[in-house]
């Protein structure tokens, strides 16, 4: 079946293969501490710090594939999906890095969970800064390494579109947020830390870029996945209560659609988004039908820069709407006109629409660019 290509992040790589050392050292990298936060950037909350861990999970019945080849040859049998799990801890003070496995903090029932997705060429630590503020403000985030979409993967197959294989990657959503829920609950070797840190009721998938789309496909589809399973069967009995679109849009495949279980939708777009166009953004919003939506247009920020940190306006207006977002989502919160009068509280940066009828973007297309200019 013909899919239609994904346009993201950076896509320049080595053409030539990656060698064992290289792979190593990225790997050590994934266990260091984070990254500091940008200049400006909205960094900390009343009550938490952040702690992070990570823990790996094997999904044993599903292939990486190599997209170098023609048709895509078999990489590994197993998916083995290094997550990054960002949890709260006893709050030190503002700005303070990620604390590596440091004691969680106790809550009854658990905290809600935010699992993400990472876009193309990528790691989830390149949006530790919109991690460690959801992190800050009360919610654990899990977010695992993509097989195929992370720049080990990406140099190896010297530049292949390796980003088809995101239609794998909603049931690693799923395969990651049940092993989760179960070292919730039990006592896990592989991932002891998370031992009654989630509430399994209040639950949330975060995307950006291909990521989004994969997060779009599993929320709001009513699509297939590789092994044939439907979205909606796919995510049966998890209790995704918001999805959160980061510049993504629809798989060009899929029907979308809301039905009762469809969780509430906040999709957030730059107007100036080379990369992914917001058209695709604004077509995947205006086909769910249902009372519980927002759009949040950017009006001036790129594709990565709102996320990342490097666009601080941009960030800082991302990490209010989401935050209240998810607040009004998963915990009950009823405070819509916060969240509607925050959104639009700088109509220079941003501004919010909630069910219809969204923005008007421009139909001038402008130069392709997937960096963070």
């Amino acid at each position: 079946m013909r899919r239609s290509l994904i346009k993201n992040e950076s896509r320049s790589v080595q053409s030539s293969p990656l060698t064992s050392l290289f792979f190593s050292l990225l790997l050590l990298s994934l266990t260091s501490a984070s990254v500091s936060q940008p200049a400006g950037a909205v960094t900390h909350s009343k009550g938490y710090g952040v702690g992070i861990t990570r823990c790996t999970f094997i999904d044993a019945t599903r292939e990486v594939l190599n997209y170098a080849t023609t048709p895509p040859t078999v990489l590994s049998h197993s998916r083995s999906l290094i997550t990054e799990i960002r949890y709260p801890i006893s709050f030190t003070v503002p700005g303070a890095s990620e604390q590596v496995n440091a004691v969680a903090s106790n809550r009854p029932y658990g905290f809600p969970m935010i699992v993400f997705a990472h876009g193309y060429n990528v790691t989830p630590d390149t949006y530790a800064a919109l991690l460690d503020a959801w992190t800050r403000r009360g919610f654990v985030v899990a977010a695992p390494i993509f097989p195929d979409e992370n720049p080990v993967q990406v140099a190896r197959q010297g530049g292949t579109n390796s980003s088809y294989d995101l239609w794998n990657e909603p049931a690693d959503l799923v395969f990651v947020t049940r092993q989760l829920l179960s070292a919730s609950t039990t006592t896990s070797q592989s991932c002891p830390i998370v031992k009654g840190l989630i509430n399994a009721k209040q639950l949330a998938l975060a995307g950006h870029s291909d990521g989004g789309t994969v997060v779009g496909m599993l929320a709001l589809s009513s699509g297939r996945d590789p092994q044939g399973v439907t979205y909606p069967v796919l995510r049966k009995g998890l209790h995704y209560r918001a999805a959160l679109v980061l510049s993504g849009k629809e798989d060009g495949i899929s029907q979308y659609a809301s039905i009762p279980s469809t969780p509430a939708l906040l999709v957030v777009q730059s107007a100036n988004d080379r990369c992914n166009a917001p058209s695709g953004a604004l077509k995947l919003y205006q086909a769910m039908r249902q009372r519980n939506k927002w759009f949040l247009e950017l009006l001036s920020a790129h594709h990565l820069p709102p996320f990342d940190g490097v666009d601080v306006r941009a960030f800082n207006m991302t990490v209010g709407v989401t935050t209240r977002f998810f607040h009004i989502s998963l915990e009950g919160s009823t405070h819509l006109a916060d969240l509607l009068a925050y959104g639009n509280s700088q109509m220079a940066v941003a501004r919010i629409f909630h069910f219809e009828p969204g923005p008007v973007f421009s139909e001038n297309t402008p130069p392709f660019n997937c960096g963070k200019s």
